[in-house]
């Protein structure tokens, strides 16, 4: 087994790494009998066979403490100390207790989160390390806190409101296999005594009954090929330029992703400029947040323009995938030199946007999904009945 250890030897210098043993006491006594004093010891999350993840919830709750300790006026060696001695999760435990050694040992605070890419994203150590330069750490970590919280609200509108379509596309697929494998099967003596006389409807969904329980194996893997073949397709350049753009494309939704997208990538961006990072820099994280290769090519081309001197709306203006009512706000925002304040104006209106458009689509799926719904399951129901009103009539 594998065991973290932080550790400090006889003239008091701390040291921390890992180690193989047994147990952990077996790791205790060996750490002693090389004349250490253990401080921390336990299990390495990264090969424990059920390490806890670190979720996005965690980092800003953590995130928040640092912000108030730190204006408070306590140092951020203290304050991390202070949170490592209340944290629970053993994963982001250990991860603090690295960080707080690395500053303790006089390391940038950006440079110690940059080795924890998986935890704290570029933007985040951008950001941090925007404010050492500034020395408003507090400030700037309580703005991380805001934007990544932001964040999550709006992937869980997101999430949320794409579940319910999910959720009747799975019971309609779930409910037609049902209604072709088991119920028209019990009927299926009785209709073919009916021979020619059966509807030509209750003719194709028996002969799709008889496919699907005669060659399961068949569908099954053409299922299993659907599916592999869409996971590995989307790793692929032209597969997810592919994917990208019909999710950008679809009637309802692709409105409305469009609007999540540019949310985000303008909210990134009012914040990184705000924080004073340079226009590249907040431009290029812009891009890498946007989650679709459309508006990060769009993003690309941007940084291309303004780094040969033109400024964001020109390089923005005329494009069909941002709005151009958008290009004339970012066109105030430059020609007043208030860009960071309209931009978080802007990032504040897309969001209500955001959530008028979920709220929309939504309304509009439900019915229409439970049409789709209503179609399919009639359509088999009907060809069950009609042949059954055929045989009660009197001959």
């Amino acid at each position: 087994m594998s065991f973290v250890y932080r550790v400090r030897d006889p003239l008091g210098a701390a040291h921390s790494g890992t180690l193989e043993a047994a147990s952990l006491e077996d790791a205790a006594q060996q750490l002693r009998r090389e004349g250490f004093d253990v401080v921390e010891l336990e299990e390495d999350g990264e090969f424990a066979l059920f390490a806890r993840r670190v979720s996005k919830s965690e980092i800003i709750y953590t995130t928040s403490q640092l912000s108030i300790m730190v204006d408070t006026g306590i140092t951020l060696s203290a304050a991390l100390a202070g949170i490592v001695n209340q944290e629970e999760n053993p994963t982001l435990r250990k991860v603090l207790i690295d960080l707080r050694e690395s500053v303790e040992s006089g390391e940038d605070f950006s440079t110690a989160l940059a080795r924890h890419p998986k935890l704290f994203d570029r933007t985040y150590v951008s950001l941090v390390k925007a404010s050492e330069a500034t020395g408003a750490m507090g400030e700037m970590l309580d703005r991380i806190a805001g934007y990544l919280r932001k964040e999550v609200e709006t992937r869980g509108k997101v999430r949320a409101a794409m579940a319910y379509p999910g959720v009747m596309m799975v019971m309609a697929a779930g409910v037609t296999i049902f209604l072709l494998t088991y119920i028209l099967p019990q009927f299926k003596p009785l209709f073919e005594a009916r021979g020619d006389v059966l509807p030509k409807s209750t003719k194709i969904m028996m002969a799709v009954s008889t496919f699907l329980l005669a060659y399961w194996y068949v569908w099954v893997m053409l299922v299993v090929l659907m599916v592999v073949g869409f996971i590995l397709g989307r790793r692929t350049q032209r597969g997810r330029r592919a994917w990208d753009w019909i999710k950008i494309s679809l009637p309802l939704v692709g409105p409305t992703y469009r609007k999540v997208i540019i949310s985000r990538s303008i909210r990134t961006l009012a914040t990184m400029i705000a924080a004073g990072v340079s226009i590249v820099d907040s431009i290029r994280l812009s891009a890498e947040v946007a989650g679709n290769c459309h508006y990060e090519r769009l993003w690309m081309e941007v940084l291309e323009r303004v780094t040969a001197g033109k400024r964001i709306h020109d390089a923005l203006s005329g494009n069909p995938l941002f709005p151009s009512v958008l290009v004339q706000m970012i066109s105030s925002g430059e020609e007043t030199g208030k860009l960071d304040y309209v931009l978080e104006r802007v990032s504040s209106y897309y969001d209500q946007e955001v959530d008028a458009a979920l709220k929309t689509t939504t309304s509009l799926i439900e019915p229409i999904m439970i049409s789709i719904m209503g179609v399919v399951v009639g359509t088999i129901g009907l060809s069950l009945l009609l042949p059954i009103f055929s045989l009660s009539k009197p001959q």
